[in-house]
């Protein structure tokens, strides 16, 4: 996912690919990292499910403390990175998902759902100014026409860490809590954090010494010309689509495993169906690259339209069918999701001018529906039952088909 503010560096020419080309390789390891914590969340759900009897609208308290955090903390860190700069700005976010993964050591000591909760918001706090410092800074990186190349190679390694993290919390989280008492359950989630805590300070330590190029920021013209981006129109539709398209995304993520293990689709193990969450994120990484040279010749909003299409279609078959066909159905959403997200940010920011810094704020405030949209889910998952709650999400791709074919088109900015 992609956040922040829009800036501009100060290019030398020719010399620039190899100037930057450390600093780019360096971020990347920071877009693997938080796409692999984002997605453990979705081995996290069913482990604490289990472990304190939750019903599903409890467990997506999980989703709710985590994307709520980009809600409550993108302005501040916003306030932060300008202060600090990008490059402190990502050692600050470093230490503090570091510091929220530390807790989960005392969470699982005490066996306290609140303590996880807890957690996990000071885990995604420090993943919030992660997102506002290092998505920027990539775009600035280098000539303004490549900036979308390498957000979405970026990007990629993003999604690389979503397609390895299922298969490392089955094996240090799930398979360890298989029969095993309350307690030792809880447990199951000291290893693993532990372990992240490590390399999230190893990060920050090898950030703090690194040499990257300074970047400068794009002057903020909008009280200059009076100018609000939510004057636009296609950029307040814009920014519901990142609040649909996140919240879809991530309640059939945090939903999978359970929904592998219902009897009627695949009857499997958590541990064995988280395994195959991976072809969910996994589809999704294929896809950026399928997507990013599609649209080098059809327009984006088709694409994007085509994708809503075929993702609400596979939703509908996995909801009404059983067995492999269910299953496979479900999985294969994620490879239409891949363009969704660069693709709506995109075409909402299109044509904003020197509005395009406040827009961009307020696209990064809509991932607020990644804690919104799965929570909902939870509570008709409890009312009417596990598969008949995606039809929620079936609704959020169904407007980004709108969004695509029409909602998209910028029209006169409303005086």
């Amino acid at each position: 996912m992609a956040s922040g503010v829009p800036v501009t560096a100060h290019h030398d020419g020719a010399s620039e690919g190899g100037r930057y080309g450390f600093a780019l390789t360096s971020l990347t390891t920071l877009f693997f990292m938080w796409g692999f914590i984002t997605c453990l969340n979705d081995i996290l759900i069913p482990h604490l499910k289990a472990v304190f009897s939750l019903n599903y609208a409890q467990a997506m308290l999980i989703q709710f403390c985590f994307f709520g955090a980009y809600f409550l903390v993108s302005v501040p860190a916003g306030v932060l990175v300008k202060r600090l700069g990008y490059q402190k700005g990502i050692v600050v976010g470093l230490l503090t998902a570091a510091l929220g993964c530390a807790l989960f050591y005392p969470a699982a000591a005490y066996a306290t759902y609140g303590l996880f909760l807890g957690a996990l918001f000071v885990l995604a706090s420090g993943i919030t100014v992660l997102q506002v410092a290092a998505n920027p800074y990539v775009t600035a990186l280098g000539p303004v026409d490549t900036a979308s190349s390498r957000l979405t190679l970026t990007q990629a390694f993003n999604s690389l860490g979503t397609t390895i993290a299922p298969a490392f919390g089955s094996v240090l989280i799930l398979s360890v809590a298989v029969g095993a008492s309350a307690e030792a359950e809880a447990d199951a989630v000291k290893l693993p954090y532990l372990l992240l805590c490590g390399m999230l300070i190893v990060l920050a330590v090898v950030f703090a010494l690194l040499k990257l190029p300074h970047i400068h920021d794009q002057e903020d013209e909008v009280a200059a010309t009076g100018q609000s981006a939510l004057s636009h129109r296609h950029l307040v539709l814009g920014a519901i689509g990142i609040f649909v398209y996140v919240g879809g995304e991530v309640a059939i993520g945090s939903f999978l495993v359970n929904f592998l293990g219902e009897s009627h689709v695949a009857g499997m193990a958590e541990a064995d169906a988280a395994h195959y969450i991976a072809f969910y994120w996994g589809g999704a990484m294929v896809g950026r690259f399928i997507g990013a040279a599609v649209m080098q010749k059809v327009d984006a909003g088709k694409v994007l339209g085509f994708n809503a299409t075929m993702a609400a279609l596979l939703v509908l078959v996995a909801m009404n069918s059983s067995g492999a066909l269910a299953m496979w159905a479900i999985l294969a959403v994620g490879l239409f999701n891949s363009i969704m997200f660069p693709t709506i940010f995109s075409l909402a920011l299109k044509n904003l001018g020197p509005a395009t810094a406040q827009g961009s704020g307020i696209l990064c405030l809509a991932i607020v529906g990644g804690a919104l949209v799965p929570l909902l889910q939870g509570l008709l998952a409890d009312s009417v039952g596990l598969s008949a709650s995606f039809i929620l999400p079936v609704l959020c791709y169904g407007y980004i088909l709108f969004y695509g074919l029409k909602g998209c088109k910028p029209v006169a900015a409303r005086a």
